[in-house]
């Protein structure tokens, strides 16, 4: 049997997946809501670092997760 084709969204497990969503999904939620007017002069580098750090995790954007999702359980399917 031929091993998996490697693409750019998908990864090695389905529970690596969902714990790089979650970690983006609290690190987008975390840039938003320090990222709210009339916050502390710290609250913009932290909401800069959290929204890349959700860039990062999610490896694009949250629709490039979802794509890496079916793929990831496409290949737990075929297996």
């Amino acid at each position: 049997m031929a091993a998996p084709q490697q693409t750019a969204f998908a990864s090695r497990s389905l529970t690596e997946h969902v714990l790089r969503g979650a970690l983006g999904i609290g690190a987008i939620s975390l840039a938003i809501k320090l990222g709210e007017p009339g916050g502390a002069w710290w609250t913009l580098p932290a909401a800069l670092t959290f929204g890349l750090l959700s860039l990062l995790a999610f490896r694009g954007c949250p629709i490039c997760w979802t794509i890496g999702l079916v793929e990831t359980l496409w290949r737990q399917l075929r297996k």
